[in-house]
This record gives C-alpha cells, structure tokens and sequence, in this order.
C-alpha cells in the first residue's frame, strides 16, 4: 500500500496519484508499448506493427485490430491484423482498400468512431469474406506531416461502443507505428 503523502510534499506518488495512473489511457498505452519491448524490437517493421494492432485490440478489448500501411498515392503497401483465425485471414485474399470510413480517415486525418456500422451509410468496400463487424474505431498515423496509414479496432466488448479513452490509448499506439513506419519501413 502506498502512503498518503503529506500536501507539503508535492513529488510524493500518493494513493491517489497510483489510482489515477492505473486508470489514465495514455499511461496504460505506454506501459503496453514498455512491455512489448522487454524482449527487445522485432527485426522487421511488420512485425513491429503486428505487434502494435495486437496491443491496440487487448486494451480497447475489441474483437478485432488492424494497421494498414500506405503510399503517397494512398494505396496499399502494408497490411496487419489482430483476432482473425488463421483460416479467417487466408479466406480475405486482399486486405480492406480503405473505402468507407476508413478512406476518409486517411484523406482528412481525422479518427473515426462508428456505433453501428450497418446503419453507417459510407460503410461500404469490405473484401469478400471479410467478417461481420459492428463497431469500430479509427486513427490515422502521421509520419512527415502526412497520413501513412490507419490503425483501428472493432467490436469492443461484443459490440459496446467505444469509449474516450479507447481512442486516446490508440492515439498513442498510432504515434508509434509512425515512428515505425518513418523510420523502418520498407
């Protein structure tokens, strides 16, 4: 248990403060970026950025994530995803072109948050196969002042709609993968 402090000692971590961080998304997203390192930086940015969907799907607790790599001319050059069985992601063929929702996140840089994507009208430009989603949220990921890619999630908690701190926790995720991608990618 960690002591009150007493106000004359402003520096001392309080009860209150451990409270605080344990509930404070940007923290919970750098800790889970602290973690992934522990055993040192993947060799190949790909998989660096498996890694980044992978965490952004365990703390949105979403059903499924993904990270998508971009050109300049905004096709597709990198794809991930989290939650797919192997036999699920083999059935898709090509990754999502970033029709709907998820091209315009990347043409006006702006997160996306849909609570109900069949009642979504731009939602539309999933392959054949793709499986069946409800929710989702989305960030862009800058390098260089451009966007460069999107990172998002679907389905929390079974369909839930996500919340503030989802997408803070993504953010920070998203700032990541851009180092990632600015400074390693292929």
């Amino acid at each position: 248990m960690v002591p009150a402090a007493p106000a004359e000692y402003p520096g001392i971590v309080t009860q209150e403060t451990v409270r605080h961080r344990a509930k404070d998304p940007e923290e919970l997203a750098l800790r889970g970026l602290a973690k992934l390192t522990t055993n040192g930086v993947p060799e190949k940015p790909v998989d660096a950025l498996e890694q980044v969907a992978g965490l952004a799907r365990q703390l949105t607790r979403a059903r499924y994530g993904a990270l998508v790599v971009i050109d300049q001319k905004d096709n597709v050059e990198g794809f991930v995803v989290s939650g797919l069985t192997p036999e699920e992601e083999h059935k898709l063929k090509a990754p999502p072109q970033g029709h709907g929702p998820l091209g315009t996140m990347r043409q006006d840089g702006l997160s996306v948050r849909i609570d109900d994507l069949g009642e979504y009208a731009a939602s539309f430009g999933f392959p054949p196969k793709h499986p069946g989603m409800t929710t989702l949220l989305g960030v862009p990921i800058w390098t260089k002042g451009s966007v460069r890619g999107a990172l998002y999630v679907t389905d929390r908690n079974g369909g839930r709609p996500f919340r503030d701190a989802d997408e803070v926790m993504l953010k920070v995720l998203a700032r990541h993968a851009g180092t990632v991608i600015e400074t390693s990618w292929y």
